[in-house]
């Protein structure tokens, strides 16, 4: 059995300014520029979260301000 399959630990969505998403250990301090997203559980649960939200893969910054062409033609 893999290491990924026995990890009972629980995990935190975290994401950053420019609006990127990742996963935490929630027993671990966060990195500097990274804030909880509110959702805990399992790391499949919180992949699966990050999934349904992070639909704009683009940083904040390059998405521009209407969020439609991020500043490109």
């Amino acid at each position: 059995m893999s290491a990924e399959a026995e990890d009972t630990r629980t995990w935190l969505v975290v994401h950053n300014d420019e609006e990127q998403y990742s996963i935490w250990p929630r027993d671990r301090e966060l990195p500097a520029g990274w804030t909880e997203e509110g959702t805990t559980g399992s790391r499949d649960a919180c992949l699966a979260h990050i999934e349904e939200v992070w639909t704009d893969m683009r940083p904040k910054s390059l998405r521009g301000g209407d969020g439609a062409t991020g500043g490109r033609p």
